[in-house]
C-alpha cells in the first residue's frame, strides 16, 4: 500500500497516510529508542478507505536506530 497506493485486501485505491507522532509520556504511534521523545522512531499508518485495512511502516532512515536498540 505504501508504494503502489493499492489495497492488497480489496484493491481499493483511496489510501491515506496517518503520520506517526511522539507525544508526552511516549503517547502516539512510535517506538522509543532512548529516554526522550526526540529519540522516538515514528510509525506511520497507511489505511484503505474502502475496507479499513491498515499497514504500519517505519521510514528507512530510522531502521539503524531500531537495530542498535533491539538487536
Amino acid at each position: 500500500m505504501k508504494f503502489h497506493k493499492i489495497c492488497p485486501k480489496c484493491g481499493g485505491t483511496e489510501i491515506i497516510r496517518v503520520e506517526g507522532k511522539a507525544g508526552a509520556y511516549g503517547v502516539g504511534n512510535n517506538i522509543q529508542v532512548g529516554w526522550t521523545n526526540l529519540s522516538a522512531v515514528l510509525v506511520h499508518r497507511y489505511v484503505c478507505c474502502g475496507c479499513g485495512y491498515s499497514e504500519e511502516w517505519i521510514d528507512q532512515e530510522d531502521i539503524p536506530a531500531l537495530k542498535k536498540k533491539y538487536r
